[in-house]
């Protein structure tokens, strides 16, 4: 298409394809509120067998993430992102077909093992093909896809529900019958396998990164995508500062835990792991049920829904136009700062008694704007962007295997601190919890904005030869 001969129309077009991956995580995430009830009433299942149902998936994103990284690193990124794609597929249409409640775990279970691939995957290949001036955008695309498939999926299941509500007596047996009225949960599951073909279908038509196509000795290859992403000079000297930067980095995984690689792993996992104890997931998961027991005006578990859906899509819209503009810092610096203020408000009103007031909603509603717009996206940015380049897939594995944790430990333990400690309390440990990464911003993360991968690289292997130097002179040693 002539549309696609501009470098960047180019890079926008594989930036899309590549976030299709963040549109299925969010809709497989989310789409599962919609049918907890109907599953737990048709299979009988306990407290145990309905976490079970939910955090089978929340398994297959951990162990997604804990080989992605590895098989990329070794057989691209293009090819494990069409593995993602296929595990999509294969579990949204065998949770269609789903014989009994093991299938359908099974089939939840290989649905995260796509969550994990592509949560890790998507924004590293989009970041390994973006220029420098755009690439915070392009990575943070991949979270508004993630916020866009959450919404949808709400809308999705409200509109499944209602046409499973309103369906005439005719046949009240047969397939049909089963999957659009009498057991809708299925094709609320199912509904995800149109955007998987989609996404397996435009993934066969991208390049691979040429970031690995370097790494892996295939030099010709690697700048004939360059030049498709970046005007035929700059592609050149790209590739010579891919090479440069190879020539002085080891391949070895130990490289993240010394010298300046060391910080590098420690922002990773650290941003990654509080960016999700913060307590968004909290909000997400029981924010329709802390909205009914405040008695708001919004208290439906629907409504609720679709507003959180609405405010993380609009103010990740902000962060999408700014981060390139602002950089990665202030953005957030600004978002974390607002994210504590927002949970000891919210504590607060839970302890005198005002949480049926509107300010318990703009306070709520305020947290998720300031994740939206800072930790989501920002996030991704920062962790798809300050690894070397040969470990960079093992090395994202960790921080996103870091932020999987995370989720599970607030998905697991919410309920249990809302019994024990209260609203109030639970929220002002997410506040506190919060207080580190404002220090970890301020002292750790340089700011990349502008920054190719490849300056960003020579970053840490300046602060690795500086904190050589430094033990040496410690050590007695000559330097120089």
């Amino acid at each position: 298409m002539k549309l696609l001969e501009s470098p960047g129309a180019y890079v926008n077009f594989l930036a899309v394809i590549a976030s299709i991956g963040g549109f299925l995580f969010g809709y497989d995430t989310a789409v599962v509120s919609g049918t907890i009830d109907f599953v737990a009433a048709q299979f009988h299942l306990d407290a145990a067998g309905t976490g079970w149902y939910v955090t089978s998936a929340l398994i297959g994103c951990i162990m997604g993430v804990s080989f992605a990284g590895i098989l990329s690193d070794r057989y691209g990124r293009k090819r494990i992102l069409i593995l993602s794609a296929l595990f999509f597929g294969v579990s949204s249409l065998g949770c269609v077909f789903a014989l009994g409640f093991r299938d359908l775990i099974g089939y939840r279970f290989i649905g995260g093992l796509g969550i994990g691939v592509a949560s890790m995957l998507s924004p590293l290949y989009i970041s390994e093909l973006s220029p420098a001036r755009k690439r915070g955008r392009l990575v943070a695309l991949y979270q508004l896809a993630i916020a866009v498939g959450i919404l949808c999926s709400y809308f999705s299941n409200a509109y499944l529900l209602k046409i499973s509500q309103e369906a005439l007596p005719v046949a009240q047996e047969g397939l049909w019958h089963k999957i659009m009225v009498s057991e809708v949960w299925r094709l609320m599951l199912g509904t995800s396998a149109a955007p998987a073909l989609l996404f397996l279908g435009l993934l066969l038509q991208v390049p691979e990164s040429p970031r690995w196509l370097a790494i892996h000795r295939q030099q010709a290859k690697a700048l004939a995508v360059l030049k498709r992403i970046v005007p035929h000079q700059e592609a050149r000297r790209e590739l010579r500062e891919i090479q440069a930067n190879l020539d002085q980095e080891s391949a070895d995984f130990g490289i993240l835990f010394k010298g300046g690689f060391k910080s590098a792993t420690l922002i990773g996992v650290m941003l990654a792991f509080l960016s999700q104890v913060c307590g968004i997931n909290a909000v997400i998961y029981y924010g329709p049920r802390i909205f009914q027991q405040a008695g708001l005006p919004i208290g439906d578990a629907f409504g609720a829904q679709v507003v959180i859906g609405v405010v993380i899509v609009l103010f990740t819209l902000v962060a999408l136009w700014k981060v390139d503009r602002f950089g990665r810092k202030p953005l957030l610096l600004t978002g974390i700062l607002g994210i504590i203020v927002s949970l000891v408000m919210i504590g607060v009103l839970f302890y005198w008694h005002a949480s049926n007031s509107a300010f318990l909603l703009f306070f709520i509603l305020l947290f998720i704007a300031c994740f939206a717009f800072s930790y989501g996206p920002v996030t991704w940015v920062v962790i798809s962007e300050i690894f070397p380049s040969r470990i960079r897939g093992k090395a994202m594995s960790l921080a996103t295997f870091a932020l999987w944790i995370g989720t599970a430990l607030v998905g697991q333990l919410t309920p249990v601190l809302l019994e024990r400690l209260k609203p109030a309390g639970t929220f002002w440990l997410f506040a506190l919890i919060t207080m580190p990464a404002f220090f970890l911003v301020v002292r750790l993360i340089p700011e990349t904005k502008g920054k190719s991968l490849e300056e960003i690289e020579r970053y840490w292997l300046r602060k690795n030869n500086t904190d050589a130097s430094h033990q040496a002179r410690k050590d007695g040693m000559p330097v120089g």
